[in-house]
Parts: C-alpha cells; structure tokens; sequence
C-alpha cells in the first residue's frame, strides 16, 4: 500500500474517532451512561449517591449530639476549651507592640479615618499577627472586630472596614495565622528539622501535650482586647467574619464573652453537612481533639448564649467557594439551636441570614447592611 493512502486512512480514523469521541462526552451519545457508570464502580461513586445522602441526614437528629442542657454544661465545655487552647486560663497579658498613627497608603483613601494604630502580638515558634484597629474621627464608641479568611490579607476586605467606619465604628482587622502580612517562619522542630510554615495543614506538627496551634487563631484578638480594655471605654464588641475569619468568629465569640454580637459570613457548617464541601477543611477546621469538647453546634450555642447576645451566620446562594446557602435549606438547624437557648433561660438569639444578592464568596453590600440593622436592632 503505498504510504499517501496509508496515511489518509489512518488520518480518517482519527478524525472518526475524535468527532465520535465529542459526541459522546459533550452530548451523551451511547456508550456514555455506560462509562459513566464504570467510572463510578471503579472510583467507588454510588449512583444514588444523592439519594442516599438525603435519606441519611433526613434521618439524623441533631439534638442527639447537642450535650449543653443547663448553664453548668455550657461553662464546663467553655473552660474545658479554653484548657485545651492555652493549657491553662485565658492570657492576660497584653499585645507585644503597638504602633499608634501608623501609616498604610492602602488605606489612604478611606473616609472617615482618623488614624490606623498597628498592633503586633509574637507567639510560639516565632508565629506573629499583625493586625490594624481603624479608629473614625467620628465615632458611636463601639468596636468591630473584623476577621478576613483563608483568601489572604484583611485589605481584600477594604470595603466592609470602609462601610462600618462610614457608620462611625471602630474596627480592629485581623488576619488568620500565616495569611496576609502575618509572617510564615522556618520552625526548628524537635521531630522533623527546620520547617518552613506556609499552611495551617502543618499545624499537627506542633501539636503536643503542652502546646496547642489552635491558639494562633484565637490569641491575636484575645490580646488585643486586652489592650483594648485597658485602652478605650467601647460600649460594645461586635464581631464579622468571612469564610476562615467566619470560622474564627464563631470559635472566639464562644470563648470569650465581651463580644456580643457576631457575624459569620459562609464561615462553618457543623460536621456532618461537610461532605458536601469542595474543601473538607483544614487542621483547624476538623481538629477532633477540640470539637470532641465542643462540637459546631455546640459552638454556636456558646457564641449565642448571654444577656444580649446573638450569633448570625450567613450563607450565599451558588456559593463557588464552600457552605452554601441551598444546602443549610435542605438541612436547617436554627431551630435547634434557638430550642436550646430558650431550655438555658432564653439568654441569647441564633438565627441565619440567606443572601441571593451575589454569588461570589463574599461580604455582599446586602449582607453589609443586614448585618448593620441586625447591629441597631435592640430586640
């Protein structure tokens, strides 16, 4: 066969082939049920895999993991994290540095803005936090502490900090540990050598009896509110987060009783709707060490639970990032959470908020103001 025909044979089978191969993965031409349904058997994927995850959690009662019944259980599981975090009592001491008028040209456009003082707090192993307390010529003399997530640095969230300074609060920026312009420093460690720290997964490697990393996510706010007190005459602490800092407001607002209001924007599910997420969560997110004592619905409890305070978590529609609003319908709690305050002596208020405003992971200017009405509302 002479080699032109040979290659136009070949050449027509490839193209064959291709165009067949298209139809069956763009439009689903036989034998696409068929090899999707092999794909799933090899890669162990159920085909009612939706099916059964309904049936699965529509069954599941979720008072028979709450195990706060009275004050005395909740302040037990209070103290109890508090123990695990810092092996002893809540710190006391103050931040390592504070530097007053401190000039940021990020910011320099933000109305309303007296002055930005830097605050610095240094931790174990050389794991710094940096954080800025805006402070509004014009001011109700109450504090927002505002807490960014995984994403990066508390600029990204420049709008939320411009929209509360506008409305005359304070607000005191943080970022999560080894994000933003936190630093991400080699650890000489005992067991592994010197390691350089760019992931909270690392984390379990500094785990031990006498230290935990949980505390990097906490203490920064901690300290500083101790400055804070000792520094300013706020009437009142309220709390936002967004995704990890979501996160952080729920697990602080818990553990600490001066903030009375909090916020959480797509910052946690309880465990058991985590399956669904793109992400299953980092160290901090699904320590069992720590949510053995407290777990996510216990949390909220705690975040919601005294004279005047109230926990609101809020969730996005088509969120591209993680707990979305479609699935807390499915598998609402709110209820629960709400049934047990009022069994504690109706001290305190839960309830959740769902935006259809954006579909971006994001504090929407819809949430902004939901959240600042919720701020004013003395209900």
């Amino acid at each position: 066969m002479k080699p032109g025909i040979l290659f136009g044979i070949v050449l027509s089978i490839i193209l064959v082939t291709f165009s067949y191969g298209f139809l069956v993965g763009v439009y689903e031409y036989f034998p696409y049920a068929e090899l999707n349904n092999v794909k799933k058997i090899i890669l162990n994927e159920d085909t009612d895999k939706s099916i059964i995850t309904s049936a699965s959690f529509e069954k599941f009662n979720i008072n028979s993991i709450i195990e706060i019944e009275t004050k005395e259980d909740l302040n037990y599981k209070k103290t109890s994290l508090i123990k695990y975090i810092w092996k002893n009592q809540m710190p006391t001491k103050l931040p390592t540095s504070i530097e007053e008028n401190f000039i940021d040209d990020n910011f320099s456009d933000v109305k309303n803005l007296k002055q930005i003082d830097k605050i610095t707090i240094e931790m174990e192993h050389g794991i710094n936090s940096i954080a800025y307390l805006f402070i509004p010529y014009e001011s109700n003399n109450k504090l927002i502490i505002y807490h960014q997530g995984h994403d990066g640095d508390f600029l990204l969230g420049k709008n939320t900090i411009q929209f509360f300074l506008k409305n005359g609060y304070s607000v005191i920026a943080f970022n999560m540990p080894l994000k933003g312009m936190n630093n991400q420093p080699v650890i000489e460690t005992s067991d592994f050598g010197p390691i350089k720290f760019i992931s909270h997964k690392q984390f379990p490697l500094l785990e031990s009896s006498k230290f935990s990393p949980m505390k990097y996510f906490v203490e920064p706010i901690m300290l500083s509110l101790n400055y804070i007190d000792g520094s300013y005459d706020y009437d009142d602490y309220y709390m936002i987060g967004i995704s990890g800092g979501g996160w952080t407001t729920i697990v602080y607002s818990a553990i600490d009783e001066r903030v009375s209001k909090s916020y959480s924007v797509a910052g946690s599910y309880p465990l058991h709707l985590r399956h669904e997420a793109k992400n299953l969560g980092d160290y901090e997110q699904i320590n069992p060490n720590f949510y053995r004592i407290a777990n996510y619905l216990e949390l909220y409890i705690m975040s919601s639970f005294g004279d005047d305070r109230k926990l609101v978590q809020l969730f996005i529609y088509s969120d591209p990032c993680c707990f979305q609003a479609e699935l807390y319908e499915k598998f609402p709690y709110a209820n629960a959470i709400q049934d047990r305050l009022e069994i504690l002596g109706n001290e305190g208020k839960f309830s959740v908020f769902l935006d259809n405003s954006t579909n971006q992971h994001e504090i929407s200017d819809h949430a902004l103001s939901l959240i600042l009405d919720d701020m004013l509302n003395k209900d």
